[in-house]
């Protein structure tokens, strides 16, 4: 799975490299034709963000649902055969979230939760996961706003100076 997200990143890059010599031989020539291509390269790359950020939002819930039953699956796990064995992908979740278990204290007696925890405070790990997730896709939204707005810039602008270059030549 890291391999293949690898190649998707350097695909990206890849066409991000073409599209940035479109623009800059575009206008390094004057030439309408690849302004004209690198505005049409930046309008799909524009759609694909707002269609990948839609479907980011739209499976949401899903991705929680997901998280959340890997946690109970090693749970139950762990619960069926706690001796001798501690689960290193429960013990995982407790670390990273800082929580320890599914719900009330009775329940974590027995889990490898980490030692500098405070159980009320953060007793249940599936809601730290949901709270985990809202956030970080949050910030992933921030990130993303920002660069569609980037991308309408660089659409805007490409069209400018699209529109001079054509009627600098019919002056001529």
């Amino acid at each position: 799975l890291l391999s293949t997200g690898l190649y998707v990143l350097v695909g990206a890059g890849a066409i991000m490299a073409a599209v940035g010599f479109f623009g800059c031989c575009g206008a390094a020539r004057e030439s309408q034709c690849l302004i004209g291509t690198f505005f049409a390269c930046l309008l799909v790359i524009f759609a694909g963000e707002v269609t990948a950020g839609v479907f980011a939002f739209i499976g949401k819930k899903v991705a929680i649902q997901e998280a959340q039953k890997i946690y109970e699956d090693a749970y139950e796990d762990y619960m069926k055969n706690p001796v001798g064995k501690v689960n290193s992908t429960i013990y995982r979740y407790h670390v990273a979230l800082q929580c320890c278990g599914k719900g009330n204290v009775e329940q974590q007696t027995g889990l490898p939760c980490p030692e500098n925890i405070q159980l009320p405070k953060a007793s249940n790990c599936l809601t730290e996961i949901q709270n985990v997730i809202d956030t970080q896709l949050r910030l992933v939204g921030i990130v993303g706003i920002a660069i569609a707005s980037i991308t309408i810039f660089g659409m805007i602008f490409s069209m400018v100076l699209c529109c001079t270059i054509r009627n600098m030549r019919e002056m001529i």
